[in-house]
């Protein structure tokens, strides 16, 4: 190989993990600013708004107020 192709490639890798590390920090700011606006409003423990990606399916879906012995 070349060393103009093993400079080459060693330019796109660390361009392409620049880039990877740019998302991955627009990703962690943007969460950050969610979860800001959620404990700001009180609904820091709201497992849906916590965690939108994720698909949380409850047994006893209830809603209102819940007692414990009304589980």
């Amino acid at each position: 190989m070349k060393l103009s192709q093993k400079i080459a490639m060693v330019l796109a890798i660390s361009v392409a993990t620049g880039i990877v590390i740019l998302y991955l920090e627009a990703r962690r700011c943007n969460t950050e600013r969610m979860l800001s606006t959620i404990s700001d409003e009180g609904y820091e423990t709201a497992q849906d708004i916590l965690f939108p990606d994720k698909n949380i399916q409850a047994k006893h879906l209830r809603y209102g107020p819940v007692l414990p012995g009304d589980l």
